[in-house]
């Protein structure tokens, strides 16, 4: 057999490396495309959870955005109101002694049975004589008897009168009527009597009970004996107020040292320490927060017990290493070239940080505090320590007085024994705190936009 030519083998030699680098290439654009898919799966699994997430909150807390109300007319009837006409200023009275009758007529107003008006309307209304009393006021939220008092003390004048009002119906009737008890259960087992899921049938299906928006939810506040009223005012206020100090404190102090920290402070083992200890207390527990607040702010500086002023101040020793650390990389991320442009025309030092270098970073410190804040507007476990779980049936009027926070009060819901009737409420306060979440971010967001456009 012939030898091969030179030429023929170096084609061959040739073919053999182009076929490698082919498969070579082939190997690594496969590669690619299954990193792209994994990553593309990775996006939607995530989105799926929390798609998921959504839905399981959405479908859980929008039916407790309706609750089962009474449209009855209430009779006001004047034997039952067995009371003085409220009083008058009188001929040589001061207007001291006539607050003081006043509050002593409401008093008396206050202790009238409001429970049997209302017995005695809805007999009216359904002809039923042969439900118990208790039976018939089961279906009544307890609460509703201070509605009639207020109307009462508000005008006089309805004694003797028959007004239409809407009462709310009580956490069991709202389970009976949604469905969320099952009606193949024994009575032992049940919420509400036989007869009291009866009336309350009855009343449904007549129109006289419909569902209806909650308004309560946002106008009212907790309430342990007449559940059906809670809302989520004073929680809903205390973590604005709580979130007012964290935003007045942290932003301006965790911005502040940032800068020191990144343009002034000189590189030694003293700023090599703080910058240790403040990645350290990045990854610190929140609890951890909780005890020191609970030692310092309450024990030491004797501030009131469940304030959100105490919160505030907790929540923004937890949420300063996290807005330092992100402002300093925003300020890591501007260009060297312009703090030197700035410095060879003259500018000095904090010139050059406050009119170049700072305005550049506005949007880095929106998005620092846009995550500073969110951290602290869902925390649960500090504000346990310092109190905040503490029952108060008050909206606060300032950051000093006693308040809950809307996540303690979804801890609270969430392990209520009504579990039939919370359970709603509980995912219907996680959308409401999902809400105010979601509108802070889009006021830093929007403000972020706005300055990224002005750049």
């Amino acid at each position: 057999m012939a030898n091969q030519s030179p030429v023929s083998t170096e084609q061959a030699e040739n073919q053999a490396r182009l076929s490698r680098i082919r498969s070579g290439l082939a190997r690594r654009h496969g590669r690619e495309r299954r990193f792209r898919l994994y990553g593309l799966l990775a996006i939607g699994a995530a989105l799926a959870f929390v798609v998921i997430l959504f839905s399981m909150i959405l479908s859980k807390g929008l039916p407790a955005f309706t609750q089962a109300t009474l449209t009855i007319p209430i009779t006001f009837d004047a034997e039952l109101l067995d009371i003085d006409p409220r009083p008058t200023l009188q001929d040589g009275q001061s207007p001291a002694d006539l607050r003081a009758a006043d509050l002593r007529w409401q008093r008396d107003a206050t202790m009238l049975n409001w429970n049997s008006i209302i017995e005695q309307s809805v007999r009216e209304l359904t002809g039923d004589t042969q439900i118990a009393p208790r039976d018939l006021q089961s279906i009544i939220d307890n609460g509703e008897r201070f509605k009639l008092r207020d109307a009462f003390v508000a005008n006089p004048a309805l004694a003797g009168q028959t007004v239409e009002m809407q009462l709310l119906a009580s956490a069991n009737a709202d389970n009976w009527l949604k469905g969320n008890i099952n009606r193949d259960l024994p009575d032992a087992q049940q919420q509400l009597s036989a007869d009291a899921r009866a009336l309350a049938d009855r009343l449904y299906e007549d129109g006289q009970i419909r569902m209806a928006f909650a308004w309560h939810i946002f106008t009212n506040v907790d309430s342990r004996s007449a559940p059906a009223s809670a809302g989520l005012a004073g929680a809903f206020m205390g973590s604005l107020y709580m979130m007012l100090v964290v935003i007045v404190l942290a932003v301006p102090i965790g911005v502040a040292s940032a800068i020191y920290l990144e343009e002034f402070a000189p590189k030694n083992r003293l700023t090599d320490l703080i910058e240790v200890n403040i990645n350290n207390l990045a990854a610190v527990p929140s609890i951890v927060f909780g005890l020191l607040g609970a030692a310092v702010f309450i024990n030491y500086f004797r501030l009131p017990l469940s304030a959100p002023i105490v919160g505030g101040l907790v929540l923004t020793l937890m949420t300063l290493p996290t807005i330092i650390i992100a402002t300093r990389s925003a300020l890591r991320a501007v260009p060297p070239s312009l703090r030197q442009a700035a410095l060879g025309l003259g500018a000095s030092r904090t010139q050059m940080v406050f009119h170049h270098v700072l305005p550049v970073t506005y949007p880095g410190i929106l998005t620092a505090t846009i995550i500073g804040v969110a951290q602290a507007l869902g925390e649960t476990a500090p504000l346990l320590l310092i109190g905040m779980n503490a029952f108060v049936a008050a909206v606060p009027g300032s950051p000093f007085d006693q308040s809950s926070a809307l996540p303690v009060q979804i801890y609270l819901w969430q392990g209520n024994e009504n579990r039939n009737f919370f359970e709603a409420r509980t995912s219907a306060a996680i959308i409401v705190l999902l809400a105010l979440m979601i509108s802070l971010n889009a006021v830093a967001i929007f403000l972020r936009s706005r300055l990224e456009r002005r750049r």
